[in-house]
């Protein structure tokens, strides 16, 4: 069914890849061509172009990826062994809301084959869909954004780039469980919608928080489904997009490391870079780097998710003054914490899975100095107001 939404890849991609040594990227990705429809039973990694951009500010522009996929089928592979398959570009249809309708069929499609989903798309908005794909999996969706401010907006006009969260935490069913922001900038973001990312539980992290260190969305990515890369949140200097100039944002380096923790999470099962200005080289070029380190990190991903056996995770008691107990496990393969928020497991809801928190040492030393760490109590508050 996927491929009744899709247009298969240009015959220029093809040729372009044809040219190619067996050392490429594009010499080793499968293609949906016009004569052919790859096998996605042994696929593990699929590619989904997007070029659709009627939510967005910049309407007027159109989406070129043809110049992303050169400069991404160029790269030199690392050591990867998973089948990666380029499935072509969504057909666009002749209302924005039939576009939408065809991203979620085709990302529910590839959900149910767990295979990872890389979308290289227009404007963000393009972020729900790929969310509402996920409503009849039963279960509970975290969704991480890196952006330069919070897409909250005026529920009563249509969505947008600017806008699509709203959507997402008020429209039903509302399978949202956790939403995270990497990056903000404070004056781009209203104290309105600070307050409400405090009394909805949810975590945002400021750009300078994660310019001084930038491992601590290592955890934040390893507990999301969805990821979901603003390429405005990258400094105009790395992008070379200055039709929305960005004198403050993520460098070149850093975004890279932030695809590369998202591709290592086990959880990820979407990942999408939004918001391009349409046909600029070097906004491509960074492109196709910050998909390379996705799938280099998806190639070491641990498979510790979801934790079915702690055997071979040490377990870290911390008694608090008031006698309550906090629970640490620590992973004897990949060095990795998590940290146990209390859930009553006799309720049936679809938040039993969610028992354990990922987190850093850090925050297990901030424990046994008498403190409890934020993100525990966030999340603590969050599942007794849903039980």
């Amino acid at each position: 069914m996927p491929f009744d939404f899709l247009d298969p890849v240009e015959q220029e991609i093809v040729e372009f890849v044809s040219s190619l040594s067996l050392q490429h990227i594009g010499a080793k990705v499968t293609l949906h061509t016009e004569d052919f429809s790859p096998d996605l039973d042994t696929t593990k990694i699929a590619i989904l172009g997007i070029p659709e951009n009627r939510g967005a500010e910049f309407a007027e522009k159109e989406i070129d990826l043809l110049l992303f996929r050169k400069e991404f089928y160029k790269l030199y592979t690392g050591n990867w062994d998973c089948k990666i398959t380029d499935l072509g570009n969504i057909r666009l249809g002749d209302a924005l809301s039939d576009t939408y309708f065809a991203i979620k069929e085709v990302t529910s499609a590839l959900l149910k084959k767990n295979i990872t989903l890389i979308v290289i798309g227009g404007s963000q908005d393009l972020t729900y869909p790929l969310y509402r794909a996920y409503d009849n999996l039963d279960k509970m969706v975290n969704l991480v954004s890196v952006d330069s401010k919070f897409d909250f907006g005026t529920s009563n006009l249509p969505m947008s780039m600017d806008s699509y969260l709203t959507k997402i935490v008020m429209e039903q069913p509302n399978n949202l469980h956790n939403y995270s922001n990497l990056g903000y900038q404070t004056y781009f973001a209203s104290q309105e919608e600070i307050d409400l990312m405090d009394k909805m539980f949810f975590e945002p992290y400021r750009l300078g928080e994660i310019a001084a260190d930038i491992s601590i969305t290592e955890p934040v990515l390893r507990d999301a489904d969805i990821v979901s890369v603003d390429l405005t949140s990258i400094q105009s200097a790395y992008t070379g997009n200055f039709y929305k100039f960005v004198p403050n944002g993520f460098t070149g380096k850093e975004i890279c490391a932030v695809s590369r923790y998202a591709g290592i999470s086990d959880r990820v099962s979407v990942f999408g870079v939004f918001n391009q200005e349409g046909d600029l080289r070097s906004e491509a070029v960074l492109q196709a780097q910050i998909v390379w380190y996705f799938i280099e990190g998806y190639t070491y991903r641990y498979n510790e998710y979801p934790i079915k056996d702690l055997s071979n995770h040490t377990k870290y008691i911390v008694t608090f003054e008031d006698d309550e107990d906090m629970v640490f496990y620590k992973s004897e393969f990949s060095q990795r914490w998590w940290m146990q928020i209390p859930i009553d497991l006799n309720v049936k809801n679809k938040l039993n899975k969610f028992a354990l928190l990922p987190c850093r040492e850090g925050e297990y030393q901030e424990a046994t100095r008498g403190n409890y760490p934020e993100r525990w109590w966030k999340e603590q508050k969050k599942v007794h107001s849903i039980q």
